[in-house]
């Protein structure tokens, strides 16, 4: 029929396929029973490294058994590459046997990865499937301590009208890889799409009933990758993975701080060097800054790359107001570079001088560090975990560094440490 008999609408009507029947379940046998949680077994110590320290370190020190972590990221950022060098790395280490389930590409594209990558381990098997049950019996039948998905948008469950990527197949197949996970002590990797928006794509339950949920980052144009825990029952999510992309495969960066600080020209007006934390690791990285009269007429333009940008305008607006820097008829634009994003308020100090150094024209000292919040009045506050931070600057070379008071106390630095108030003291102990 082309028109409702009831309201009279045209091409309203929509078919519905009416579901047979499901046999009513049976009770089942051996239930659960409550242990006391002092009886419990501790799964920390039952953690197993993945051969790769940086993979490691996000984790929260290796894989837990029953552990079903998500790996996310954009489209050719590397997380295939990734998780074929773990399974590989993995079963070198633990003399173990893994199961990489391929739903989107053919077994032979996955050897010539793994060729180019050098992760041809006899004990990782591949299968090339997008039937749940046919991966589950091959799970079953393998038995593998380590199992990868790529990707859970492409399974499928027979038994579900709809196709595969739907938001209720995906729900339904992670689902079903879960309870498997729980049941066994099975550590699963699932590969997760991203929408254009970034986030990821299927139903946002898929998010709650993970473990883990890593997001594998960076300019495509660039090499450096950074791997982030947005969520994680086993450890932090304060810590960061750094990797390099190389024609061989991702390559673990040993010492970030001097990578990002390779390229750097030193004495240039507008650049700073920032000490942050990311988890328990101390970084250095390089704030870049320029300011350029804007156009006499319409607004002065704000563009921040690697910042927050809701911080750097607040900064902004306390070097218009405390520190009397006209910024009102100027271009300011920050970055920085080698694709690291920052969100600390230990980088505010650093932006500050960065923006006053360009303005003036004036470079900054080149053998200075700089970390510390910035208040709304002009203050510069304290920040965590100084003494690192320190020993990061001094380890790499740096003989001085500006920082709030009290970031000297409880430490036996030989380098000259200027610890300051406010925005005034920093300009003066900052600028040549």
């Amino acid at each position: 029929m082309g028109r409702c008999p009831e309201c009279g609408a045209y091409n309203s009507l929509v078919e519905q396929v009416a579901e047979p029947p499901r046999p009513a379940r049976q009770a089942r046998q051996g239930l659960a029973r409550p242990v006391p949680l002092s009886d419990l077994a501790d799964s920390e110590r039952d953690r197993r490294s993945t051969g790769i320290g940086e993979f490691d370190r996000v984790l929260g020190g290796g894989i837990v058994p029953g552990a079903v972590a998500l790996v996310s990221g954009d489209p050719g950022i590397g997380k295939s590459t990734l998780l074929l060098q773990v399974a590989h790395s993995f079963t070198q280490g633990n003399s173990c046997r893994a199961l990489y389930v391929s739903g989107e590409e053919s077994a032979a594209q996955l050897r010539m990865r793994s060729g180019r990558v050098g992760a041809s381990s006899p004990g990782v098997l591949v299968l090339a499937e997008t039937d749940m049950e046919a991966i589950e019996g091959a799970l079953a039948e393998v038995n593998p301590s380590l199992a990868v998905v790529d990707s859970i948008q492409t399974l499928y469950d027979p038994e579900l009208e709809s196709g595969p990527g739907t938001v209720s197949q995906i729900r339904h197949c992670a689902g079903r890889l879960m309870r498997l996970a729980k049941e066994t002590g099975l550590p699963v990797f699932l590969v997760g799409h991203v929408t254009k928006e970034g986030a990821i794509a299927g139903p946002r339950v898929l998010e709650h009933m993970v473990d883990t949920v890593l997001y594998l980052e960076g300019d495509r144009h660039l090499d450096y990758r950074l791997l982030r825990a947005v969520k994680n029952r086993f450890g932090s999510t304060n810590e960061l993975g750094i990797f390099e992309m190389r024609q061989e495969g991702m390559a673990e960066v040993q010492n970030p701080s001097a990578a990002f600080l390779d390229e750097r020209q030193a004495g240039r007006p507008g650049s700073a060097v920032v000490a942050v934390m990311e988890g328990t690791r101390p970084l250095l990285v390089e704030v870049q800054a320029l300011v350029s009269p804007a156009p006499p007429f319409g607004s002065p333009r704000r563009a921040m790359t690697g910042l927050d940008r809701h911080r750097c305008h607040l900064v902004l607006a306390v070097l218009e107001k405390r520190a009397g820097l006209h910024l009102a008829t100027q271009d300011v634009y920050a970055n920085i570079p080698g694709g690291v994003r920052i969100t600390e308020p230990a980088a505010d100090l650093g932006v500050a001088l960065a923006v006053a150094s360009s303005l003036k024209d004036r470079p900054l000292r080149a053998d200075t560090v700089f970390f510390g919040e910035v208040g709304l009045t002009g203050e510069v506050r304290a920040v965590s975990q100084p003494q690192r931070r320190l020993q990061e600057a001094f380890r790499l070379g740096f003989g001085r560094c500006v920082a709030p008071r009290g970031a000297k106390r409880g430490g036996k630095q030989a380098e000259e440490v200027v610890e300051v108030r406010d925005l005034d003291q920093a300009f003066e102990a900052a600028l040549e």
